[in-house]
């Protein structure tokens, strides 16, 4: 067997509509367009979100606020979450993804500090609250900041 020898299923291929081609074809004369009007034109041609003259629908919905193109979103993590890992133990993304605490391979986190850590770990994410660095440390951890 090779490529060669491969043949479609009965029926997965369809033959196209043969249109203009006699009356007796059941496709003739105006060729499945219809009499008149815009599409029955040749040369005929609609932009997208075109409604026939009417407000589009992108124009009557409406729009308030700004969104910034260039905003960066971090998933945050909690301290008190911390408490899942052992002492002395090195806690990165990847540490964090595999626990369950954040979720998707590109997404930035954020260590918050809600909660006490009583521990030492060293704490690797993209950012940290103030509160967060200063409990970590206190705790004897250390903090790194990732580069996104």
């Amino acid at each position: 067997m090779d490529l060669t020898s491969l043949k479609n299923a009965k029926g997965a291929r369809k033959d196209g509509k043969r249109v203009g081609r006699g009356d007796g074809s059941g496709h003739g004369r105006t060729s499945c367009r219809g009499e008149k009007g815009q599409m029955s034109r040749s040369g005929h041609k609609r932009r997208p979100g075109f409604e026939g003259g009417q407000m589009r629908m992108i124009r009557r919905i409406p729009k308030r606020g700004f969104t910034n193109a260039t905003r960066v979103s971090y998933v945050p993590v909690n301290i008190i979450a911390l408490k899942d890992f052992m002492a002395d133990t090195v806690v990165d993304a990847d540490a964090l993804r595999n626990a369950g605490l954040a979720s998707g391979s590109g997404t930035l986190i954020k260590i918050l500090g809600v909660g006490e850590l009583d521990r030492k770990l060293t704490v690797k994410a993209h950012a940290f609250s103030a509160s967060a660095r200063a409990k970590i440390e206190a705790a004897g951890g250390k903090c790194e900041v990732l580069q996104g």
